[in-house]
Parts: C-alpha cells; structure tokens; sequence
C-alpha cells in the first residue's frame, strides 16, 4: 500500500468500488438481456444494486413467490423464539385442500397436526397452500390478519409496490408485488433466515407418504443455485425467484409472466449467466485492514493507528475494475480523549474523479488524556509550531 501525505492528510490507495451501475454499464456498453417475460430484476446480493430489469416497479400478480413472504415471517418467529420448531400446528378445515390442477398441497390431513418446522418444508419445497393457511391461522388467527403482518413486513423492507391479501398466492384483484419487491425479499430471506435458507435448496420433500419435488429446475442442473421460489398461476404466468453464488459473488434474480416452466428455468439461467459473466465481486480493503498513524495531542500516548471500519466490497464490470482508486480522508492530528472504533474519517471509492462509495475509517484502541502538566507543555508545542 502507498501512503502519500497532503495537507488535509489524504492517504492514496490502490483498491475497488461499488459504482453506480447506471454509470458503469453505459461505461463498459453492457446492453441488458431482452427477454420474452412480463418483468424481470438481477441483482447484486452485497450491495442491492440492480444489474438488469425490465418493468422492475411493476406491480404484478405473484403467484406463489408471495409464499416467501410467508416462510420469512415463520423464519423469523422461529428465530426470535416466538415459534418453535416442534410446536404442532393444526390443519383447520379452511386451511385442507384435496389437491387438484389449480392449487398445490403439503395434504396433512384435516383437524390433523404438523410440526412448524414439517409446515415450512412444505411451504418452501412443496408450495403447500394447505401449509401456508395453516402457518397463518397459526401464527395470526386468521389467513386475512396474517396479511396484515405480511404487508407491515413488507413495508419494512421497503417493498413499495407491493400488497398481500393471502399467505399462499391465490388470485385476488388487490394482492400485487413488483419483481424488485421480491428481489428485496429474496435478499432479506437470505440476509436475515440463516440455517432456515438452506430449506430452499432442499430437492423434494417426503410428507404423509407423498414425495414431491422442489419445482425450481435450476437446483437439479446449475450446483451454484441455492433458492429461492416458483410461482404460477394463469393471470401470473410463470415466474421464478433464484438466487447463485459463484467465487464469493451471490446474485438474485426474479422473473415474472414467462409462458412456461422451462422458459422460466432458462431466462434465469440466461440472466444469471449474463451478471456472472459481466460483473465481478472483489474485497480489496478488508475490515481491520491498516491505513496510517496519526499524532496525538494531550493523550497518554502521541499517535494511534487507524484501520477500515468495515469491507471495502467491491462490485464493479469485468471491463472496469482496473481503473478505479480510493482515497483515505482522515485529520491530520486529534486530540485525547479517543475511544476504541471511534469514527475517524473514511475511505471514499473514485472513479472519474467521483467518490461513489466509502466505509469508516476508525481508532484502535482508547487514548486517555494526559496530566494536567503534560498538556500545558503541549499547548505550548503546538502553539510555537503554530507560527512555523
């Protein structure tokens, strides 16, 4: 690392950013994929940029990507502790389905139970509406007080397009979601589920003597695909919420009103591909990582070192990535008291002359003041320095 020291104590480095993707496709002429569906969104996991989209705003019926909503709501009461794994869940005569061509079932037997946990397999895997309904009577009482929940978490995770009248999906005028909405979710469901996440890689699921398989294709033919949700129904066409990590880059993508389940597995292959192959994902500043020495003034000690407050992730087109540098902005002396990662300045990403994106830069360690003798002789070094 190269260190050059100016007046306002700006330390040059050699490192990425995550820049406007605006910006940086029209630099790098990346054309987005056209594709034959309603809408569409790619996005990029770590920063929430949006890589492509088509009608991404567009609030649209979707189908049972809405059961998303609903497995994230039982993620996170299993998390918190509200719910347990183990607590056993009734299947009312509101919430049982036969099965049939239009509806898709878990089949736990009516005024029979099931635990939490066999309810989430069979929400995520399965795309159960029986399981769905049961969770949200369990959960809220009723299936139209549980939307309730599901549109304030919604609202949470700044999903604007988007409104929910039932757990499962079913068709109904007024329950809408954009495709960025869902990117949202999506994110949000990885971010914050944890082990609950690896459900929805899960292949099949065994429930009441009846095996049946995940209906998301990518996880049988691409091994770096690890959710999420399908979706279908005749107003919403098929639709497909994914995600893949590849070398340490996770990307997300939603699909909307494709004309078929195999039009829906390979435009999000086809989307998938398209980020993977023009966008790379590099740490180049890890937290902790050293930036400089500053002076003390009045402390017990006369310097501290300062560190990155965070990773510098850096998302940036394959074309670009070698043209991009930071800048340290930090003071050039501080005085005591300090505490330990006490913000300090940051670390701004340039590109074209322009800081895009930063991350603290912090103390790492406490400074006391010194004695009161000790800071009046500094009082006075600084103030013969003053005139020089």
């Amino acid at each position: 690392m190269t260190v050059k020291r100016v007046k306002n104590q700006l330390v040059q480095l050699v490192v990425g950013v995550s820049v406007s993707m605006s910006a940086m496709m029209a630099n790098a002429a990346i054309q987005p994929p056209e594709m034959d569906n309603t809408a569409y969104v790619l996005m990029d996991y770590n920063t929430g940029e949006i890589l492509a989209q088509k009608n991404a705003n567009e609030a649209l019926p979707p189908a049972s990507l809405t059961k998303m909503m609903t497995s994230y709501i039982i993620e996170q009461r299993l998390a918190s502790g509200d719910l347990k794994e183990d607590d056993q869940v009734l299947m009312s005569p509101n919430a049982w389905c036969r099965g049939s061509s239009s509806q898709s079932c878990m089949y736990v037997p009516v005024n029979k139970t099931a635990s939490v946990l066999d309810m989430l397999r069979g929400i995520i895997i399965q795309s159960g509406n029986d399981a769905s309904k049961a969770m949200a009577e369990h959960i809220a009482g009723s299936e139209a007080s549980f939307a309730i929940l599901m549109n304030e978490q919604a609202e949470k995770l700044g999903m604007e397009n988007t409104h929910f009248v039932n757990s499962t999906g079913m068709p109904d005028e007024g329950h809408r979601a954009s495709a960025l909405d869902l990117a949202k979710l999506s994110r949000a469901i990885i971010k914050n589920s944890g082990d609950y996440y690896g459900l929805y890689a899960e292949k099949e699921f065994t429930y009441n003597g009846i095996t049946q398989g995940n209906r998301n294709a990518l996880l049988a033919t691409d091994p770096t695909v690890d959710g999420l949700k399908t979706g279908h129904t005749d107003a919403a066409g098929y639709c497909l919420a994914a995600s893949s990590k590849r070398d340490g880059m996770r990307l997300i993508s939603v699909i909307m009103g494709t004309e078929s389940p195999q039009a829906r597995a390979d435009q999000s292959r086809e989307l998938l591909n398209w980020g993977f192959g023009h966008f790379t994902t590099v740490t180049k500043a890890p937290a902790g990582q050293f930036v400089s020495k500053v002076p003390v003034w009045f402390g017990e000690t006369d310097e501290i070192e300062l560190v990155t407050g965070d990773n510098l992730q850096i998302l940036t087109s394959k074309t670009q990535k070698n043209k991009i540098t930071t800048v340290v902005d930090i003071p050039e002396s501080l005085e005591a008291p300090i505490k330990k990662g006490q913000n300090i300045g940051k670390m701004m990403a340039v590109i074209d002359g322009k800081a895009v994106a930063s991350v603290p830069v912090i103390a790492t360690s406490d400074i006391e003041q010194s004695g009161f003798l000790s800071r009046t002789w500094q009082r006075v070094v600084r103030w013969v320095q003053s005139f020089f």
